[in-house]
């Protein structure tokens, strides 16, 4: 892609997402979501292969859905109430239906059916921009709405986690499962949200380094199914001994980063008095262990076949940049003992 058409469309993803951040009234919110949207559609389908373009129709049709929605939902609420501002939302039907509109637009559960379609379709720099960066806009939205009826984000989170988890289980493709990863991560940002906000994004974060470097490393492999992974270890031997680390703190396996924010949730909603709540997500997580657990198998206790078809690429060195992937790596594996200051900075 021509590096000026790039930049533009980086800047409108910027911007689409900073007029989000930055609105208080539900139009300019909605014009920053299209925005956004309408930006990454041309870094989908830029390499113009079926699988690509089938990807981008559908994520557009999806995004576009959910944008009508939102905007039927913020029309009403402004004919109920008078109040077009996102904090000024007293009605439960607009409520419902914006909430349900978001949850469409980050793919929560049972809205969740096209992020994993879309997200197969894409190459993993794309991806990435997906999985991280695109849920920034709604996220900001749904923080700022005051749900009055708790047990619909319990719920929705409460899928999330079983979808994310479940779904991941008899996958092969890398991305599909990262789709699902990102489902049961967002199943348990939601679920605290509505107690505690500050620590929903201290888990969006969390999840954001781990990913960064998920993918980095999958991208550093050239890796779409798990089969791939069996020959990382012959081009890189100390990537491939890191990347289970990586896998089991998106697992949120003690004592890696990954378990921060599982730990501090799995707390506030005791605290809350949800018990059984904080007990079933805890076990769902045992279900997205398992398809880490794979996948970590695949890397470090399989052997590639030895033919010259699979040992040709072991001998072409990577020309992309490990810097990033290095400082996400050391992220994801050691932010754990920062756990006080991160408590310390929420209750601020």
């Amino acid at each position: 892609m021509n590096p000026y058409i790039l930049s533009i469309l980086l800047f409108g993803l910027g911007l689409g997402t900073m007029t989000t951040f930055a609105s208080s009234h539900w139009l300019l919110a909605w014009m920053g979501l299209e925005i956004n949207t309408l930006a990454i559609i041309p870094l989908m389908a830029q390499h113009h292969h079926p699988r690509a373009v089938e990807a981008t129709t559908k994520y557009f049709l999806t995004q576009a859905a959910a944008a009508a929605m939102l905007l039927f939902a913020s029309t009403t609420n402004a004919w109920l109430t008078g109040q077009w501002d996102i904090q000024q939302m007293t009605h439960p039907l607009p409520i419902t239906m914006i909430t349900l509109a978001l949850a469409l637009k980050v793919g929560l559960a049972p809205l969740h059916a096209w992020l994993p379609e879309v997200l197969q379709g894409l190459d993993l720099t794309t991806g990435l921009v997906l999985s991280t960066w695109q849920k920034l806009a709604p996220f900001s939205l749904l923080l700022q709405i005051q749900t009055p009826n708790p047990t619909m984000l319990i719920l929705l989170g409460l899928a999330s986690t079983l979808v994310g988890g479940w779904g991941g289980l008899n996958q092969t493709q890398l991305r599909k499962i990262l789709a699902y990863s990102s489902i049961a991560h967002l199943g348990w940002m939601i679920l605290v949200m509505q107690f505690s906000p500050s620590l929903t994004l201290l888990a969006l974060m969390t999840y954001f380094i781990m990913t960064f470097s998920a993918f980095l490393v999958l991208k550093l492999n050239k890796a779409t199914n798990i089969n791939t992974l069996a020959s990382s270890w012959a081009k890189m031997p100390a990537i491939t001994a890191l990347t289970p680390m990586i896998l089991l703190s998106l697992g949120g396996l003690p004592p890696l980063t990954g378990f921060l924010p599982k730990w501090l949730i799995l707390q506030e909603l005791t605290k809350q008095a949800l018990p059984l709540t904080a007990t079933i997500a805890a076990l769902t997580a045992l279900l997205s262990l398992y398809f880490y657990l794979r996948l970590c198998y695949a890397m470090t206790l399989t052997m590639s076949p030895n033919n010259l078809t699979g040992t040709t690429p072991w001998r072409l060195p990577s020309s992309q940049l490990t810097l990033p992937l290095a400082i996400t790596t050391s992220m994801t594996i050691l932010l754990l003992p920062l756990t006080p200051a991160a408590m310390a900075l929420m209750t601020i």
